[in-house]
């Protein structure tokens, strides 16, 4: 009996080690960035959809300090309407700029000037973690605070993002409500069933988000439950489009009508059939620039 005792503890001990190494695995997994060159995400764009007119418009690059000291590089795309009309768009994980140029062409053909700018860890900004909307919500306001310095007597400013950058900018009405709009494309409510569609398509059981939160609290300063914008919505006031493919099977539609229920403010949300993640604008650009046009023009801001 004794011997078996000893091969219990063994095998638990061994079960345990796998545990922990799995989730370990998974937390460095989620928690890094594969980022693309802008080289490379510029060339997807032109492989996608025309961007030539991107060349000619005129450009200003600049960084900007976060709360930690963190820089962000951004640039600036200025419209030939001298309207006060401003939006601030964020590209999904792994992404960069570039990855909002679809996005970009329909507000300045509204008006707008544009401010993109690459996501902590991504683009042209120093290699890092990510941490799901955390961090880069704060990094938003950063960069909303900045623009409304560096461009004074701004009338119009409002936030487009597409997956994280979406849940970025959820996640940023936390901290800020001077918006006229957000618009968000395919984000999520809470990372942790995300993760657990991304094990599922690896043959791997969900539960491993468990250890994997540990790991993230034990590495990186926060858990995977932290990692939430939809908790920033039943106190927002401010209009959010939700815009969401229906086939996505990474980031399922469910996310953003959830959060548009969550909302204490003006919403909608569209799903596009056929789109994929990340890919409304591409499948259907006609129906998604008059959804959004309407959108705007329903909420004062064309």
């Amino acid at each position: 009996m004794k011997v078996i005792g000893i091969i219990f503890l063994i095998l638990a001990g061994l079960l345990l080690l796998l545990f922990a190494a799995a989730g370990y695995f998974l937390c460095s997994y989620s928690m890094g960035v594969k980022r693309q060159s802008l080289e490379e995400a510029r060339r997807w764009q032109e492989d996608h959809y025309d961007i030539s007119w991107y060349d000619r418009l005129k450009k200003t690059d600049y960084t900007v300090k976060s709360y930690d000291g963190y820089v962000l590089h951004a640039q600036f795309l200025e419209n030939s309407n001298p309207a006060k009309k401003y939006v601030v768009i964020s590209h999904g994980y792994t992404d960069n700029r570039y990855g909002s140029l679809k996005y970009a062409k329909m507000y300045l053909d509204f008006g707008f000037h544009v401010v993109l700018y690459d996501l902590r860890a991504h683009g042209l900004n120093e290699p890092t973690f990510v941490t799901y909307s955390i961090r880069e919500s704060r990094d938003l306001a950063e960069m909303l605070k900045d623009t409304r310095e560096r461009y004074p007597g701004i009338e119009t400013l409002g936030i487009h993002g597409e997956s994280l950058g979406a849940a970025t900018s959820v996640a940023v009405l936390k901290y800020v409500q001077n918006l006229d709009f957000v618009t968000a494309d395919c984000g999520f409510a809470e990372i942790i069933p995300v993760l657990k569609v991304g094990l599922k398509g690896m043959h791997l059981p969900g539960f491993f988000t468990a250890p994997a939160s540990l790991w993230a609290k034990i590495r990186y300063g926060h858990f995977y439950r932290e990692m939430r914008p939809i908790d920033s919505l039943p106190t927002n006031r401010v209009p959010i489009l939700f815009m969401h493919g229906a086939a996505d099977d990474f980031i399922v539609p469910e996310h953003s009508k959830r959060m548009k229920e969550a909302t204490a403010g003006i919403s909608e949300v569209h799903l596009f059939e056929g789109a994929g993640h990340a890919g409304s604008a591409l499948k259907a650009p006609e129906e998604y620039r008059k959804i959004l046009k309407e959108f705007l023009e329903k909420t004062g801001n064309i």
